[in-house]
Parts: C-alpha cells; structure tokens; sequence
C-alpha cells in the first residue's frame, strides 16, 4: 500500500495544527459558527442530529493492521466504542466531542490518516473495487491509479471549491465492482486491439434528489493522458456548473443540460490547452507510484481443492460460509475472504473496538497486515491461504463476522438515518433490522440467491436505494416516517435506476412488503434466473399488483 515520504507526512501534521488552533479560536467565541463551517467541513466534520461526525479517508479502501488498531483507540477512547464503514470505502465516528476532534486528527497522523476532502465540495475519496489487485477477472490493477488521482486532488486550488461535492470511481477488472456508472467521474481500465492501456470515461452519474447513470463522453483516454483530461473535465464542471442552487449543483445536471456530446465537446476544448503539457503521466511516474502496490510474499502453492471438498463435506456451514463470504483469488492457493458487518440486531456496517482489534490481528496473521472496506461495508481480507481457510472461518465466528450472507438479501447498505443524521426523514437502521429478523432462515436466502436491498434515509441517498435491486427510500408524510419502494437497480455492470413502486408504507409494513416481493420473485423465476433477470423479464406490474392488493 501507498507510504507517505516527508512531504506527505508534513502536510498531514501540518494540517492537524491549523485545525487545532482553528477548534481552539471557535470554542474560545473567536470565530462564529459561520466561519467555522467551512474549517470543519474541509478536516471531515460533520454536525449531526446528537453530536458531531468525523468522516476519516481511507484512499480506495486499504488499510494496513497499524491503521486499524488506531482506529480502533480512537473508537474507544474518544467516541462509544464502535465506528461506521461508509459506502465510500471510510471509517466515521458518530459520536467524538468537537474539542477532542484535533487530538483524533493528530493520532491519525501517527499511521498516515486523515480527514482531508471526506466533506465539503471538493473531490472526495476515490473509490474502487474491495478485490483490486487480486481479482482474477482484473484487466490491470486500478490502485496506482486511485493513488496518482488522489496526489492529483488532494489540496487541487482550483477545486477546493467546487460547485457541489465530486466522487471518482476507477474499475480495472471485467466485472464492475466499482459502480463508476453512478459517480460524477467513471474510469474503466481497457486495453485496445494494440494491448495499450487506456481508459473509458464516464461523465454525470450520480444519485440523490436527481438519479441519473453516466454517459461515457471517451471511449479510450491514453493513460498518459488521465490527468490532464480529469483535470478539463473539472475546469468545465468549475466554469458551468451552477452555484446558484445547490440541488442543481452537481455535475449530472450539467451534463443532462448541455447534452453528454456538447460536454464531451466542451471538455475536448478545455484538453486542447493541457494535452501533452506538464500534466503528462510518464512511465517513471507509474513505475514510482505501482511500486507500492507490488504483490506480497505469496508462496508457491496449489489450490487445495480436495481439502476444501472434504471440509466442506464434514461441516456444512463452513461449506456455506465459503461459497458466500469467499472470492477466487488470481494466485493458486489463495482467495479473498468477506467479514460480514452485516448479522443480524446491528446496524450495517459498525464495527466495535474490539472487533476492529481482532481484525488487526486477523490481518497480520492471514492477510499480510492488510484490509479493506468495501463500499457494500464490509470488510475484506485479500490474501488468505485455502488451507488457512477452515481455522479462519472458526475464528470469524467467536468475532461475529462469519454470517454467510454476503451478496444475500440481509447483506442490506443502509445509511445511519434519522438515528443519527440530521437530513435524514426517517430511520433506517430498524428497517434493516426487521428485514434481517424476517430473512433469518439461511436455506430460504440461499435459495433466493443474490439480492442487493439498499435503504437511504432521505433523498441525498446515502444508502444507494436507487440502485439497489430492491430499494427503500425513508420520507416524510405530515411528520411521520414512512418508506417508499423502488424495484429494478443495478449499480454493476449494465447499471440502471430503480422504478418506484407506488405509494409508500408505514415502517411497521415494511417486512411484509419485502415478503411478497421475494415470494413474486420465486413464484415468477424461471431455472438460474436472478432477481434482477426477471423483474426486466416480467415488468414491475406482477410486483405493484401482490403489494397493494391487500390494501383494496
């Protein structure tokens, strides 16, 4: 993973002290809350319904063992003992006290963290897929790029105030992992009938008040030429993009204004001046940049196939452990393994101290002191030995992170709600919940095969619902909580927007909704067909009909 040199570590601490005399002149009555603002939202600090929030980076989702026992520390002794994996690859803590936020900040600084571009409107996290760098289906590793993309924002002048906040997502494998057709800027790693590398760029995606999937405006961008022409995208986006509105702000409502061609033109205009300039990618930049992501110490072993089938055979649930929570690795003898932050009675995605600890020491005894947050907020360890596999599994159990229902209907994104956000209309983690409590028969979410229920709290879709496979969306009806339903997304490959069911539900309704929605699926499916498969077969009429019927 990346290390920072003395320039990165001096901008980080450096960073600290600034935030630190700037807490220290707001508590003090120096500075109104006005001015603060704006000094809180660029270190990552959020005001939320009870306390603040601190979003902490972490660049494409890789942490190293020395990283987590920090984030750990800082769990217990300055939040309740639990943080939150967010869908951008972050850690958030709910709950620090504002005047303890720079000392946080400074223990960051201690294992190369920070909170620098996690809020504000600027470039945020560069995401990516939770398997890069050891999926089998990789067209390239996507880090070195997530990396380069990351010293090319981080603290950009020209973009530290942009029109709204900007995601960057970067795909390098076959699969779409990455969900690049819903960010503001979409990379997909290609190689053309030369075997050059290069990459498809998708502009406009995005979610919230206004969903809409990306337009691919270049077909095959040079990788030399990647950050000069982001940079083109960002300086149209900059000049165009309205300020006057903040909900017609993001970069999807240009792109849909002007037309994708007229924006590709524009960008094209903007290119002409930076193309072949300083901005240039040389092999020597690469090369320095992809030598932090070089393979670790693999041994030469063979895929332990018939091990696995006899362990399989003597224990089922670590046969249905491994065929949920176990990814095939691009080296003989090894696969990637997904703790599931997702059992049942906790919300989404929380993790406490103690399990933060213990997957530190997961990390350096199977993984190469290496994790990752997935954007579906779990986490993954990459490099796990097959004959390691059945003596992990035991002790993913006694931690909690062993329910085998990764890409399963109760493997639920949810954003934290109204029981914590103070845009929220609703709450989302009970929803979760009763979904799970519903759901808890494992042979019946096995045979359903894989879902993706994504639930948002408000329309700024957090969550993701409107890509979920089945969403759920929290909105307020005359001061009550009530959750509307969208069928139909897709965040991977092929990405498409949910279409809203109908009316919505009370929150005590909402397990029942789910039920006759699966029970349609089954009755409806044909052999080896998805849920998503059929409701594009049969239409979303079929669904609307056993939902509501009820009701009349």
């Amino acid at each position: 993973m990346y290390v920072y040199d003395q320039y990165d570590q001096q901008i980080v601490e450096d960073r600290v002290k600034q935030f630190r005399d700037q807490t220290r002149r707001y508590l003090a009555g120096e500075l109104s809350g006005e001015e603060f603002r704006p000094l809180r939202l660029q270190n990552g600090l959020y005001i939320q319904r009870f306390a603040p929030m601190l979003r902490v980076a972490v660049p494409y989702g890789l942490l190293s063992s020395a990283q987590v026992r920090v984030l750990a520390r800082i769990a217990r002794d300055y939040d309740k003992g639990y943080a939150h994996i967010s869908t951008r690859q972050n850690v958030q803590y709910n709950w620090p006290e504002l005047e303890d936020v720079p000392e946080i900040l400074a223990e960051l600084a201690t294992v190369q963290m920070h909170a620098i571009q996690t809020s504000g409107n600027c470039i945020r996290n560069t995401t990516t897929d939770q398997f890069a760098g050891v999926a089998k289906d990789e067209v390239v590793d996507p880090r070195p790029w997530c990396e380069i993309i990351r010293q090319w924002s981080t603290f950009h002048p020209e973009f530290s105030h942009l029109p709204r906040k900007f995601k960057i997502a970067v795909n390098g494998a076959v699969s779409d992992r990455a969900a690049i057709e819903v960010h503001d800027i979409g990379l997909e790693a290609v190689r053309n009938d030369d075997g050059e590398l290069g990459f498809r760029v998708s502009v406009g995606g995005g979610l919230g008040r206004t969903p809409i999937v990306g337009s691919f405006i270049n077909e095959f961008l040079p990788w030399q030429h990647l950050i000069s022409y982001l940079d083109a995208i960002l300086r149209v986006y900059n000049r165009y993009g309205r300020r006057d509105n903040k909900y017609k702000a993001r970069i999807k409502i240009l792109v849909k204004a002007l037309t994708p061609e007229v924006f590709a033109e524009r960008v094209d205009a903007e290119w002409a001046h930076l193309k072949d300039g300083p901005m240039t990618l040389t092999d020597a930049e690469v090369a320095r940049v992809a030598a932090h992501f070089v393979d670790p110490a693999y041994q030469a072993l063979q895929d332990e196939d018939a091990l696995l089938a006899q362990q399989d055979a003597e224990h089922p649930g670590f046969a249905r452990w491994r065929q949920r929570n176990t990814f095939a690795h691009k080296k003989p003898g090894y696969v990637a393994v997904t703790l599931s932050l997702k059992p049942t009675g906790v919300a989404p995605g929380d993790v406490t101290d103690k399990q933060l600890d213990a997957i530190a020491d997961l990390a350096d005894r199977y993984c190469f002191g290496e994790v990752r947050n997935s954007h579906n907020q779990n986490i993954i360890l990459a490099d796990v030995e097959q004959r390691q596999l059945f003596t992990l599994w035991g002790e993913l159990r006694e931690q909690g992170f062993a329910t085998p229902n990764v890409g399963l209907l109760t493997d639920i994104i949810c954003c934290p709600g109204g029981d914590f956000c103070s845009l929220a209309n609703a709450k989302s983690i009970p929803v979760a919940e009763a979904i799970q409590r519903r759901f808890d028969d494992l042979d019946y979410l096995f045979d359903i095969g894989d879902i993706d229920l994504n639930i948002s709290g408000c329309m700024n879709a957090c969550g993701h619902h409107h890509v979920g496979h089945i969403g759920i969306l929290g909105v307020d009806k005359k001061g009550q909580e009530f959750y509307q339903v969208s069928l139909g997304g897709n965040a991977g490959r092929d990405a498409s927007l949910a279409q809203i069911l109908g009316p919505s539900f009370a929150q005590d309704d909402m397990p029942d909704v789910v039920d006759k929605i699966i029970k349609v699926y089954v009755e409806q499916r044909t052999e080896e067909e998805s849920f998503l498969d059929t409701y594009r077969r049969i239409g979303i009429d079929p669904f609307k009909e056993r939902v509501y019927a009820a009701n009349h």
